[in-house]
């Protein structure tokens, strides 16, 4: 039975999502439960590249990821793949009428982590783009439900928030990324000698991002409008933490916020959201 498939399918990634990101997860429950699955479907695609380029160290990543590419393409024109991940991800992209410049976008920023050790300023902007803008961009066209006019008159916004989480997120792992895998995203930036300077620099570029992006989550329609608010919510909070930590500890600790705090986090968005207070 076809259906009995797709449902197994969005299992697996709504399993991928569960056991990578305890955020992502806790911001999805908080969507309009339509918004569930489809939301599930696009974390667990983008999860699945992200790992080929971080984690497969043992094994071929520039085979693994072309493969992946190419059966991406194939499931799309298909609308159907034996891989469950990408099942789930085809009916999204082609019931939400999802751009391919997105998604080959976002197979290009996959691609330079497996090239690209430094970052030039257009390298940053375009990874950035590919890796984070494009995530949101994918969500928006099922929050707007293919309602283009109000897709394009918050996807500047959408972008901006998804800049925002992909920078607070090269902040928090810095360990990970320079000391580890060796990769430098902030252009400009000596990692052997981060200043003060340098983390206020990129401070004031994520601040503008968060400002930027909460003028489109207010404009969103309700049932994503408190998801997306929560996820926000989350991780300004986590940027407060990270702005309040010294820059010689930012390069040698994860900033984490606890669970119970993200149960905490997740109570008071749900309160301001309820009182307007966006």
């Amino acid at each position: 039975m076809k259906q009995l498939f797709d449902k197994v399918s969005v299992g697996c990634s709504k399993l991928t999502t569960k056991s990578y990101s305890t955020s992502f997860s806790l911001g999805i429950r908080f969507l309009g439960r339509d918004l569930h699955d489809p939301v599930y479907s696009i974390y667990g695609f983008v999860r699945f590249a992200d790992e080929i380029v971080d984690t497969l160290h043992d094994y071929n990543k520039e085979e693994l990821l072309s493969e992946f590419k190419r059966d991406t393409w194939v499931a799309i024109d298909r609308k159907i793949s034996a891989n469950p991940i990408l099942n789930s991800f085809q009916f999204v992209v082609n019931k939400y009428n999802i751009e391919r410049e997105l998604i080959d976008s976002f197979f290009r920023s996959m691609e330079a982590d497996l090239n690209l050790s430094v970052h030039s300023a257009q390298s940053y902007n375009d990874y950035i783009y590919g890796s984070a803008e494009v995530v949101g961009l994918m969500c928006l066209r099922v929050f707007t439900n293919n309602d283009d006019a109000l897709y394009q008159k918050l996807k500047y916004p959408a972008m901006k928030l998804g800049a925002a989480f992909q920078k607070v997120n090269f902040l928090r792992d810095i360990k990970a990324d320079y000391l580890l895998l060796g990769r430098t995203y902030f252009p400009g930036v000596n990692f052997n000698c981060f200043s003060d300077k340098d983390k206020a620099k990129i401070q004031r570029e994520i601040d503008h991002d968060f400002d930027e992006a909460l003028a489109g989550i207010r404009e969103l329609p309700v049932p994503s409008r408190r998801g997306v608010y929560l996820a926000y919510y989350y991780y300004r909070k986590l940027f407060l933490m990270i702005k309040k930590t010294p820059p010689e500890h930012v390069m040698n600790m994860r900033i984490r916020i606890p669970n119970y705090k993200k149960l905490g986090f997740m109570c008071k968005s749900f309160l301001r959201h309820q009182l307007n207070l966006l």
